[in-house]
């Protein structure tokens, strides 16, 4: 659960037609606790592995540095 009242639920999802298997990691995170709504991705493992680096450098990098102002919104995207 984050600190605003998110739930974020990581998941394999495997989707096996006869042709092709297809699988994806997803990425849910559900309402906040005053009921707005959440956002749902599926991911390739390389795009989940760009997500999770991301997310580690930025993890990092909120570690050791204090907020100096500036876009909140900006940083590296997928």
């Amino acid at each position: 659960m984050t600190s605003c009242g998110r739930r974020i639920a990581v998941r394999c999802l495997r989707l096996a037609p006869l042709d092709r298997p297809i699988s994806r990691v997803t990425l849910d995170v559900g309402r906040d606790l005053g009921g707005e709504p959440g956002v749902w991705a599926a991911l390739t493992a390389e795009e989940a592995r760009d997500l999770a680096d991301l997310l580690l450098a930025h993890a990092a990098e909120a570690e050791h540095r204090a907020p100096v102002g500036g876009d909140p919104q900006s940083g590296r995207h997928l």
